[in-house]
Protein backbone atom coordinates (compact mmCIF):
# COMPACT_ATOMS: atom_id res chain seq x y z
CA UNK A 1 0.00 0.00 0.00
CA UNK A 2 1.50 3.35 -1.12
CA UNK A 3 0.44 5.41 1.70
CA UNK A 4 0.80 3.23 4.21
CA UNK A 5 3.47 4.40 7.07
CA UNK A 6 4.65 0.85 8.19
CA UNK A 7 4.77 -0.11 4.75
CA UNK A 8 7.14 2.35 3.91
CA UNK A 9 9.13 1.40 7.23
CA UNK A 10 8.93 -2.17 5.88
CA UNK A 11 10.08 -1.20 2.42
CA UNK A 12 13.00 0.98 3.87
CA UNK A 13 11.52 4.50 2.63
CA UNK A 14 11.17 5.36 6.24
CA UNK A 15 14.21 4.81 8.89
CA UNK A 16 13.49 2.68 12.15
CA UNK A 17 15.16 0.89 14.93
CA UNK A 18 15.12 -2.68 13.93
CA UNK A 19 14.93 -5.42 16.69
CA UNK A 20 14.14 -8.31 14.29
CA UNK A 21 13.04 -9.14 11.04
CA UNK A 22 12.72 -12.43 9.11
CA UNK A 23 10.89 -12.61 5.54
CA UNK A 24 7.02 -12.16 7.30
CA UNK A 25 8.04 -9.95 10.28
CA UNK A 26 9.56 -6.93 11.35
CA UNK A 27 9.67 -5.51 14.78
CA UNK A 28 10.88 -2.20 15.46
CA UNK A 29 11.07 0.56 18.73
CA UNK A 30 7.96 2.27 18.57
CA UNK A 31 9.06 5.87 18.08
CA UNK A 32 6.24 7.28 20.65
CA UNK A 33 7.73 5.19 23.47
CA UNK A 34 5.25 4.72 25.43
CA UNK A 35 7.53 3.01 27.98
CA UNK A 36 11.62 2.50 27.12
CA UNK A 37 11.40 -0.69 24.69
CA UNK A 38 8.25 0.09 23.44
CA UNK A 39 8.15 -2.15 20.47
CA UNK A 40 6.16 -2.94 17.37
CA UNK A 41 5.38 -6.27 15.79
CA UNK A 42 4.06 -6.29 12.01
CA UNK A 43 3.38 -8.47 9.73
CA UNK A 44 5.10 -7.36 6.55
CA UNK A 45 1.81 -8.53 4.41
CA UNK A 46 -0.42 -5.68 4.18
CA UNK A 47 -2.90 -6.17 6.26
CA UNK A 48 -5.35 -3.76 8.19
CA UNK A 49 -6.69 -5.08 11.07
CA UNK A 50 -7.03 -9.16 12.59
CA UNK A 51 -9.80 -9.15 10.50
CA UNK A 52 -7.39 -9.80 6.98
CA UNK A 53 -5.30 -12.25 8.84
CA UNK A 54 -5.52 -15.95 7.27
CA UNK A 55 -4.39 -18.57 9.08
CA UNK A 56 -0.85 -18.40 7.68
CA UNK A 57 0.09 -15.54 8.42
CA UNK A 58 -1.71 -15.77 11.96
CA UNK A 59 0.93 -18.06 12.65
CA UNK A 60 3.97 -16.33 11.43
CA UNK A 61 3.45 -12.82 13.29
CA UNK A 62 2.04 -14.73 16.51
CA UNK A 63 4.50 -17.15 16.68
CA UNK A 64 7.21 -14.56 17.04
CA UNK A 65 4.98 -12.22 19.74
CA UNK A 66 6.54 -14.25 22.56
CA UNK A 67 10.24 -14.82 21.51
CA UNK A 68 10.49 -10.87 20.57
CA UNK A 69 8.55 -10.10 24.15
CA UNK A 70 11.07 -12.29 26.34
CA UNK A 71 14.07 -10.51 24.13
CA UNK A 72 12.58 -7.30 25.13
CA UNK A 73 12.08 -7.79 28.76
CA UNK A 74 15.31 -9.70 28.72
CA UNK A 75 17.27 -6.55 27.96
CA UNK A 76 17.06 -4.60 31.03
CA UNK A 77 16.48 -6.06 34.46
CA UNK A 78 13.89 -2.98 35.21
CA UNK A 79 11.22 -4.42 33.54
CA UNK A 80 8.49 -5.95 35.42
CA UNK A 81 5.94 -7.24 33.05
CA UNK A 82 4.67 -6.15 29.56
CA UNK A 83 1.68 -4.91 27.88
CA UNK A 84 0.30 -6.50 24.46
CA UNK A 85 -2.03 -4.54 23.01
CA UNK A 86 -3.54 -5.19 19.42
CA UNK A 87 -6.28 -2.52 18.34
CA UNK A 88 -8.48 -3.06 15.56
CA UNK A 89 -10.38 -0.48 14.24
CA UNK A 90 -10.90 3.01 14.23
CA UNK A 91 -13.90 2.49 17.05
CA UNK A 92 -11.01 0.60 18.96
CA UNK A 93 -8.99 3.11 18.81
CA UNK A 94 -6.06 1.79 16.10
CA UNK A 95 -4.76 5.03 14.65
CA UNK A 96 -2.20 3.11 11.74
CA UNK A 97 -4.54 0.82 9.86
CA UNK A 98 -1.63 -1.57 8.90
CA UNK A 99 -1.82 -4.27 11.80
CA UNK A 100 0.45 -3.94 14.74
CA UNK A 101 0.99 -5.46 18.01
CA UNK A 102 2.45 -3.05 20.93
CA UNK A 103 4.43 -4.61 23.13
CA UNK A 104 4.90 -2.20 25.99
CA UNK A 105 7.10 -2.81 28.73
CA UNK A 106 6.01 -2.06 32.53
CA UNK A 107 8.57 -0.65 35.45
CA UNK A 108 7.44 0.06 39.03
CA UNK A 109 5.76 3.05 37.57
CA UNK A 110 2.43 3.56 39.83
CA UNK A 111 0.58 6.44 37.71
CA UNK A 112 -1.47 4.23 35.77
CA UNK A 113 -4.58 4.46 33.87
CA UNK A 114 -7.63 1.25 34.31
CA UNK A 115 -5.48 -0.54 31.53
CA UNK A 116 -2.65 -0.41 33.78
CA UNK A 117 -1.18 1.92 30.73
CA UNK A 118 0.37 5.32 31.81
CA UNK A 119 -0.66 6.49 27.92
CA UNK A 120 2.26 9.23 27.58
CA UNK A 121 4.54 9.07 25.29
CA UNK A 122 8.36 9.88 25.41
CA UNK A 123 9.51 9.42 22.04
CA UNK A 124 10.73 12.97 22.16
CA UNK A 125 13.20 12.46 25.22
CA UNK A 126 15.17 10.15 22.76
CA UNK A 127 18.13 10.82 20.57
CA UNK A 128 18.95 8.07 17.55
CA UNK A 129 21.73 7.43 19.53
CA UNK A 130 19.22 6.05 22.89
CA UNK A 131 17.26 4.07 20.37
CA UNK A 132 19.93 2.29 18.80
CA UNK A 133 21.30 1.80 22.06
CA UNK A 134 18.01 -0.16 22.90
CA UNK A 135 17.16 -1.71 19.49
CA UNK A 136 21.06 -3.29 19.82
CA UNK A 137 20.17 -4.73 23.15
CA UNK A 138 16.95 -6.12 22.29
CA UNK A 139 18.75 -7.67 19.15
CA UNK A 140 21.61 -8.99 21.25
CA UNK A 141 18.71 -11.05 23.91
CA UNK A 142 17.48 -12.08 20.73
CA UNK A 143 20.53 -13.60 19.15
CA UNK A 144 21.40 -15.51 22.74
CA UNK A 145 17.39 -17.19 22.72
Amino acid sequence: MTNCIFCKIINHEIPNYTVYEDEDVLAYLDISQVTKGHTLVIPKKHVADIFEYDEELATKVFAKVPQIARAVKAHDPAIKGMNILNNNGEFAHQTVFHSHIHLIPRYEDTSIDGFGLKWETHGEDYTPENFTTVAEAIQSELEEA
